[in-house]
C-alpha cells in the first residue's frame, strides 16, 4: 500500500498543503465566540449571556444598552452626562450573577421601549472601582442618575419596581 489513491477517492477533494497559513475567518454563531486574525487588542464581551471575543476598545453598544469595559471611558462619559437632563440607568451586574442574567432581557426590552433613557451596563468584576464609587453591594443594582446625581436605586432583579422608577424619572 503506497501513496496511490483508489478510485473511491478523488485527489481533487484532498486539501493542498502550502507553507502559507490560511487566513483566519470570522465566525459568529448565536452568541458564541467570534474569532479573528486582526492584530488589535482582544477583549471579552458578553453577548446574550455567552462570551464573545472582540477587538473593540470603545464601549460596546447592544441595541440601546451601552457596556463599559474601561474606567477611564466611563468617567469621560459620566462627566459629559452631567451636562444633560437625560435619565441614565446604570445596571451593575456580574457574569456569575443568576438574577442579573434573568433580568437582562427585560433591560434590553426597556432600552428599546424608553429610547429617551440611556441604559448602561457595568460588570462589577471588570470596573470594581466604579461599583465602589456608587456603593454597590449586591447584584443586580440599578442606579438612576440625572445630571450626575443619583436620584433613585433598585437593588435586586425587580423588573416592575425598575420600570416604575424609570417612568417616574424619565422626564
Amino acid at each position: 500500500m503506497g501513496a496511490n489513491f483508489s478510485s473511491a477517492y478523488d485527489a481533487k477533494r484532498l486539501p493542498t498543503h502550502t507553507n502559507e497559513p490560511e487566513p483566519v475567518k470570522k465566525v459568529e454563531a448565536r452568541g458564541f465566540p467570534t474569532i479573528t486574525n486582526e492584530s488589535a487588542p482582544v477583549k471579552k464581551v458578553e453577548a446574550r449571556g455567552f462570551p464573545k471575543i472582540t477587538n473593540e476598545s470603545t464601549p460596546v453598544k447592544k441595541g440601546q444598552v451601552i457596556t463599559f469595559r474601561s474606567s477611564s471611558k466611563w468617567k469621560i462619559h459620566f462627566e459629559a452626562s452631567k451636562q444633560t437632563p437625560k435619565l441614565i440607568v446604570i445596571d451593575f451586574t456580574a457574569s456569575w450573577c443568576g438574577p442579573c442574567q434573568i433580568i437582562q432581557p427585560a433591560i434590553n426590552e426597556f432600552a428599546e421601549k424608553y429610547t429617551d433613557v440611556e441604559f448602561i451596563k457595568i460588570d462589577v468584576d471588570e470596573l470594581h472601582d466604579v461599583a465602589e464609587e456608587f456603593g454597590v453591594q449586591a447584584m443586580p443594582t440599578f442606579i438612576l442618575i440625572k445630571k450626575g446625581k443619583e436620584i433613585d436605586k433598585v437593588v435586586g432583579a425587580k423588573k416592575d419596581d425598575l420600570q416604575k422608577k424609570i417612568e417616574k424619572h424619565r422626564f
